[in-house]
Order: structure tokens, then sequence, then C-alpha cells
């Protein structure tokens, strides 16, 4: 929420928040710390929550015996915290709403234990031609382990906001807002 200068008081606050779509440039690589380092309760609980029952995520025993020797991160997992590590830095309350995923792909493993690095490439941007003052921002998201092997590659679509435009539309939501408060809309 925008509050007006003169009815702070106390220090000036800055709050998070990602980039808009007039502040992403294209071809930069955007790279998203901390890493995350991914756990065995990590993957229990996501895959036992998502009702995925593979015995790759589960089963110590079978996966010993299985090409990898060991369990695997379950991959949904790895997707959800590759876009959710480009959140604070890139889509944080200037996004509004994530348009789609394509070309997904797990080109090795990531185990219990592995820190997974992601890092993201705006690889392409274009104005709205239906809805003014937004932007379709195409990001190429990466993920990477500790030893640099690429783990997850996504490539994602979202409808983002332009500065000025956010600002005045959160200005006409508070506006509204107030004149509800006051009881001068007609219902």
């Amino acid at each position: 929420m925008t509050t007006d200068a003169a009815e702070v008081t106390g220090p000036r606050v800055i709050e998070q928040r990602g980039l808009y779509f007039d502040e992403l440039e294209e071809g930069v690589v955007y790279a998203h710390r901390p890493g995350r380092t991914v756990t065995e309760t990590d993957n229990v609980l996501f895959t036992t929550m998502t009702m995925n029952t593979q015995a790759l995520h589960l089963d110590a025993a079978w996966s010993e015996d299985q090409p990898f020797g060991q369990r695997l991160m379950n991959s949904m997992f790895t997707l959800a915290t590759v876009v959710g590590q480009s959140v604070p830095q890139l889509t944080q309350g200037t996004i509004i709403a994530q348009l789609g995923l394509t070309d997904v792909s797990f080109p090795h493993p990531l185990y219990h234990g592995d820190t997974l690095y992601t890092g993201t490439v705006v690889t392409g941007k274009r104005l709205s031609s239906s809805r003014p003052g937004q932007g379709i921002v195409t990001l190429k998201h990466t993920g990477r382990n500790q030893h640099g092997d690429v783990v997850a590659l996504a490539t994602r679509s979202c409808l983002m906001w332009m500065r000025d435009a956010h600002a005045a539309a959160q200005r006409e939501n508070a506006a509204l807002k107030e004149r509800a408060r006051k009881g001068r809309i007609d219902t």
C-alpha cells in the first residue's frame, strides 16, 4: 500500500518488492540468493502432501537398487522451489498473474542435502495489447546444485504491472475503500 508522504511519521519505510515490467531487462541474469539446501523432510512432506506415492521419493531401500542409487527430490518440489526463489527479486507485488510454464526439464537429479541455486534470464517482454499499463514477460529459470549441475529448467510467462499503472490502480482502490468506509458507495 502506498502512503502519502504527509501521513508518514518516523523513519522512511522501504517495502521489499519485485521489479516492474518497465524495470526488467532482457538478457540480464538475475541471481536469486540465498540458496536452499533441500532435505529428506522437504521431500517426504511435499511428496506425501501432494499424494505422490512414487517410491523413488519415499522408499530408500527400493531406491538403492535403482540407477541413481538413492532417493531423488520430487521434481515438482524442485520446480516450485526454483520458481519460488525468483519471487522476492522479480515478481513480489508486481505480478498480476502467472500465465504458463513451458519447456520444463530436469537434466540432473537433485538429492537430499543438495543446495539449490536459481538464476533467471528475461528472454522476452512486450506490452499487453488488451490491458493498458501491463506487460507480458517471459522468464527462463535455471536451477543448479552446489556443484553447478543444472537440475531444473523452466520457461515461465507472467502478466506484470508497469510501475505508474500499478500506482494509479492502488490509488483508485484506496479511494474506493475510503468512500465505502464512509458509506458513500451505493450497493
